[in-house]
């Protein structure tokens, strides 16, 4: 597994398990002690998902130690909108089970998103959370935050994949050293129907997948793969043993179509 170091001088693991429509029972418990068992030390949930109760269980029963785990959830956008970030992020360490959140992130940004950073910074000053962040914050919500916020964020998470760069709102983000973390990065499993993945991934012996995920990893993105299939998950971990060319990055550069599989930050209505 590899890190990457945030600007506030934690490192978080660079793959982390996404578990976004995995149902709150069994489905995430096994997914979660799969993916540990495989390697990852990075676990992605929200409380929109509502499965934060077994991810809290999932935690509890690994073998590896809630210490050695990276945490990331999010405040959703009705609790922002209502301005109970506090009393969300509480609820959430209940379900959870947990003393702390690595990683807390506003989900969208919805109206009372200044105001909910500011509750996140009290919460990082109260040790309830390690870390705090943004989701989906384009150049705009971004510019809010860094010159009224006391606390630059540590990472946006934003959808990502070769046929989504957003490098605008990148460009934002390297410039304040904010870290960028991908959702859907394998394209809501679109990517099958891009053959150039197919013709990459036999040059090294690994699935179209792979290769993807060791794009995002080559880009100093973390990536956050969505499974609740445990030899995928499993396959989805096996991308420390090889590089892409430059030829094959810039190959994969090139399938950039400002083409989003969910919704736009800049229109949306939830």
């Amino acid at each position: 597994m590899q890190n990457i170091k945030l600007n506030n001088g934690l490192e978080i693991p660079q793959l982390g398990l996404g578990v976004w429509k995995a149902d709150n029972g069994q489905e995430a418990i096994n997914a979660v002690h799969w993916a540990l068992e495989a390697g990852y030390r990075h676990v992605d949930t929200a409380s929109i998902y509502k499965n934060e109760e077994a991810v809290g269980r999932a935690l509890k029963t690994a073998s590896v130690p809630r210490k050695d785990v990276w945490l990331t959830t999010k405040i959703w956008n009705d609790d922002v909108r209502a301005g109970r970030t506090t009393t969300a992020l509480d609820e959430a360490l209940v379900r959870l089970k947990t003393d702390y959140i690595d990683l807390l992130l506003i989900h969208w940004p919805v109206d009372g998103y200044l105001a909910a950073w500011r509750e996140m910074e009290r919460a990082l000053t109260a040790g309830k959370v390690r870390a705090i962040g943004v989701s989906n914050f384009m150049e705009e919500h971004l510019t809010d935050i860094v010159e009224q916020g006391e606390t630059m964020p540590a990472i946006n998470q934003i959808e990502y994949h070769p046929y989504l760069v957003q490098s605008d709102a990148i460009g934002y983000c390297d410039t304040h050293d904010i870290g960028i973390t991908a959702w859907s990065p394998l394209m809501q499993g679109n990517f099958k129907d891009e053959p150039l993945f197919a013709g990459i991934a036999r040059t090294y012996g690994k699935s179209p997948a792979q290769v993807i995920l060791r794009w995002c990893l080559q880009n100093d993105i973390i990536a956050i793969p969505k499974s609740t299939n445990q030899g995928r998950i499993q396959e989805n971990a096996d991308i420390f043993d090889f590089e892409l060319s430059e030829e094959h990055m810039i190959a994969i550069d090139e399938l950039e179509r400002g083409q989003r599989f969910g919704p736009d930050p800049l229109d949306f209505d939830f």
